[in-house]
């Protein structure tokens, strides 16, 4: 009975959401804030348990979630446009997320100095990945240039798979430093890593174009529905993560990229593409947010220190924002566009993803505290980033109303459509 009442009330909750999105959409709470703090509530009146008795759940949502936005929010990246600022993301990825792990392994080594140095580089690579659509009002803004948004989007859809070698590894040596045993992890981690950054993306982009040539035909012969189209491009998604798995790729990157290559190459209208995420979709995200609060957010709270809560502080400002300000140094960016980039990397579905793959794989000594850390820095992040989105997104609309994103007036190619629509949580 009580599994029935949770159930009950948080479907409640998904009503009381969708009857005020209209209003929501204006103000400053969005959509995990409400979802966080109802799955919260439901656990101090004792109700936590009838969504989940362990973390499975809370696997599973945030793992299919995680791809769907992935895949649909690479398939709104335009390569016409995205080609001529592709050296943004590029930097964000190949000398930002590089420079952010190392001066956050620093940081977290620095704030407990008895810890060993890998259980540091672990916390980092976790709180590492990005998730662009926690400030989906800069993603969906016409205020903000098309071209900031697009690296936005394709550095949170690539850093995702890029930190999984890098928490593996980290997990690894960790686990023999400390004498503790573990399952499932690589055997041999230079080929892991290796056919995580190859495979992963070769699947996703194989994957991508045949469903795009099947679905042009399918169109074509007037052989689909409306709803089979969106069927198709939710299996699509999931064969793109999971093949690449069973191979031995990233499915995270797979799952960008196939969406990526299922966008540009469909010859036919590409709407249909967010209208599985544009509805049931976001009830996923419903389902993810509340689970996260009901389940991880009263045991990190638990376990929560003035350690902790200021790491996630700064794992959230200066250990993102300024190896992204550095990374971009001498790309012509103003600025403002260099912090706005800094500081919209938001941590959510992946850092808890990662967090919950460690906790399942790995019996790691003190992780409590790396659980309380990620917990922290998300719980911050959702509210933080959530909060500033819109005022940041007008704010850039006001100092630079042309959009123009080079300090010295450099012609700048044509914007794509304003205001794209992007999946995963309208806010």
């Amino acid at each position: 009975m009580n599994n029935l009442l949770t159930i009950g009330l948080v479907c409640l909750g998904i009503i009381a959401y969708a009857l005020a999105s209209r209003r929501l959409d204006r103000a400053l709470v969005t959509l995990p804030m409400v979802f966080v703090a109802l799955g919260y509530a439901l656990a101090q009146l004792g109700m936590g348990g009838g969504l989940s008795m362990d973390t499975t759940a809370l696997h599973v949502f945030a793992e299919v979630t995680l791809v769907l936005v992935l895949f649909t929010d690479a398939a709104s990246v335009h390569f016409r446009s995205a080609r001529h600022s592709l050296g943004i993301p590029a930097r964000m990825l190949l000398l930002g997320m590089p420079l952010t792990i190392a001066l956050g392994s620093l940081v977290a080594w620095w704030a407990a100095p008895g810890v060993p140095l890998v259980m540091a580089v672990l916390l980092a690579a976790i709180l590492t990945p990005t998730d662009a659509a926690l400030g989906q009002a800069i993603m969906a803004s016409p205020q903000v240039p098309q071209r900031l948004r697009e690296a936005i989007n394709i550095e949170s859809g690539l850093n995702d798979g890029l930190a999984v070698p890098v928490i593996m590894a980290s997990a690894v040596l960790a686990a023999g430093a400390t004498g503790t045993a573990f399952h499932g992890a690589p055997d041999n981690m230079v080929r892991f890593i290796i056919l995580q950054l190859l495979l992963g993306p070769l699947t996703g982009a194989v994957v991508g174009w045949l469903l795009a040539r099947l679905l042009d035909r399918a169109l074509e012969q007037g052989w689909v529905s409306g709803p089979g189209r969106a069927i198709a491009v939710l299996a699509g998604a999931i064969l793109c993560f999971t093949l690449a798995e069973y191979l031995g790729g990233n499915g995270f990157i797979a799952a960008f990229i196939g969406g990526l290559v299922l966008g540009n190459t469909l010859r036919a209208e590409r709407a249909f593409i967010f209208e599985f995420m544009e509805g049931e979709g976001q009830v996923l995200t419903m389902l993810t947010f509340t689970l996260f609060g009901a389940l991880l957010l009263p045991i990190g709270l638990a376990h929560a220190s003035w350690q902790s809560v200021l790491l996630a502080l700064a794992f959230l400002t200066v250990v993102r924002m300024l190896p992204i300000w550095l990374s971009l140094a001498g790309s012509g960016l103003n600025p403002l566009y260099k912090l706005s980039l800094g500081w919209f990397g938001p941590r959510g579905l992946a850092s808890i993803l990662f967090l919950l793959l460690i906790d399942e794989q790995f019996n790691l000594p003190g992780f409590e505290d790396i659980m309380a850390c990620v917990v922290m820095a998300v719980l911050l992040s959702i509210v933080a980033h959530g909060v500033t989105a819109n005022p940041v997104a007008r704010y850039i609309g006001r100092r630079y109303p042309a959009g123009a994103p080079r300090r010295h007036q450099t012609p700048a190619p044509p914007e794509g459509p304003a205001g794209f629509r992007q999946s995963g949580y309208r806010q």
